[in-house]
């Protein structure tokens, strides 16, 4: 079996050493290559041509979240961040900042070989890197794209139509969902439904990071509450998100799609209590989450907008959508939110 090859970036010469003797123990990866800074690692990028990168954020220079800028927007390549542990609301700012960067995921450095959590650290560790060494990525960037593959499909709806609108994302989606937030701007009229997949740990950082980033409230839903408007209503840790009777239900039911909470759940629900007033989004992500969901919303009338492959950071999901027929356009991400405020008959 061909192993993976992992590119190190870390500036402690120590902690370079630990991470080598780890990695280098997975019968599945190799270390190519180690550098002490993000300039060294650019130099030499071309020359190891990893399969994936462990990077760390604290370097001499420039620091972590830069490097992995550039790397997605010059040569995409799937990027772990490897971060010390820090006092919990400086860690959440920072492992947000990094998927938002660009990076895949983010996780704890591994302590000494003697520490009691360093075996269960290493593990993740190697288990991330070789899972997020098949990610097939899309260079980022930021200039408008037209939309190509599915031109808008027939739509019959009228101004006031839509009541809600529900956002799945996986991989790649903090970056993509402040995007798409800002351009839907604080004035947007409809309460906003989420699913994002993420490690259980982080969800109340990332809720208040993103409150912080967006221009809305964003608040971690709990049972039987009303959604409003101007308001991000996210899915907690480990819990399906359901719409019903107009209010937002909670439940540990089985993961759909490997996930727990499910865009398809999310986007059932909403297909079954909204009809042709749901409007659903569906982001970057891997695998087929929300797919069905969607496909579901379009069968009832509502409407249903998948992120494009020109831009989707991992093109898992919105291609799943796109293959089952649930998809009634296809955009990239910076026109999305130009066509939700039309949809939704609002101009910002």
């Amino acid at each position: 079996m061909k192993k993976i090859r992992v590119m190190i970036v870390e500036d402690s010469a120590v902690v370079r050493a630990l991470l080598e003797y780890t990695i280098g123990r997975d019968p599945r990866l190799e270390v190519c290559a180690a550098a002490a800074s993000a300039e060294d690692a650019l130099e030499i990028l071309e020359q190891f041509s990893p399969g994936v990168i462990a990077m760390d954020i604290q370097l001499p220079g420039m620091d972590g979240l830069e490097a992995t800028r550039r790397i997605m927007s010059e040569r995409p390549i799937p990027i772990v961040v490897v971060a010390a542990s820090v006092e919990s609301k400086k860690w959440n700012a920072t492992a947000m900042e990094a998927l938002r960067a660009g990076a895949l995921a983010v996780l704890e450095k591994p302590l000494g070989t003697t520490h009691a959590d360093y075996q269960a650290l290493a593990e993740r560790l190697c288990t991330q890197l070789v899972i997020m060494s098949e990610v097939k990525l899309v260079r980022q960037h930021h200039e408008l794209h037209e939309a190509k593959g599915h031109s808008p499909r027939s739509w019959s709806g009228g101004p006031g139509q839509f009541k809600m609108l529900g956002i799945v994302c996986s991989t790649g989606g903090p970056g993509a969902l402040v995007q798409l937030l800002e351009g839907l701007g604080s004035a947007f009229p409809l309460p906003i439904l989420l699913v994002q997949h993420m490690t259980a740990s982080f969800i109340e950082g990332f809720a208040s990071w993103l409150d912080g980033v967006c221009p809305f409230s964003v608040t971690i839903v709990n049972d039987g509450c009303i959604p409003v408007a101007r308001a991000l209503h996210m899915a907690p840790a480990e819990r399906h998100l359901r719409l019903g009777h107009r209010r937002l239900w909670l439940d540990a039911g089985d993961p759909v799609s490997f996930q727990r909470p499910s865009g398809t759940v999310l986007f059932e629900s909403m297909a079954r209590d909204l009809g042709a007033a749901a409007l659903g989004v569906l982001l970057t992500g891997m695998g087929d989450d929300g797919a069905a969901g969607l496909l579901d919303i379009r069968q009832s009338g509502g409407y249903t907008i998948a992120e494009d492959e020109t831009t989707a950071v991992v093109y898992g999901m919105p291609a799943a959508a796109v293959r089952m027929g649930a998809v009634c356009e296809s955009l990239p991400l910076p026109a999305i939110a130009a066509r939700v405020l039309e949809l939704a008959s609002f101009n910002s």
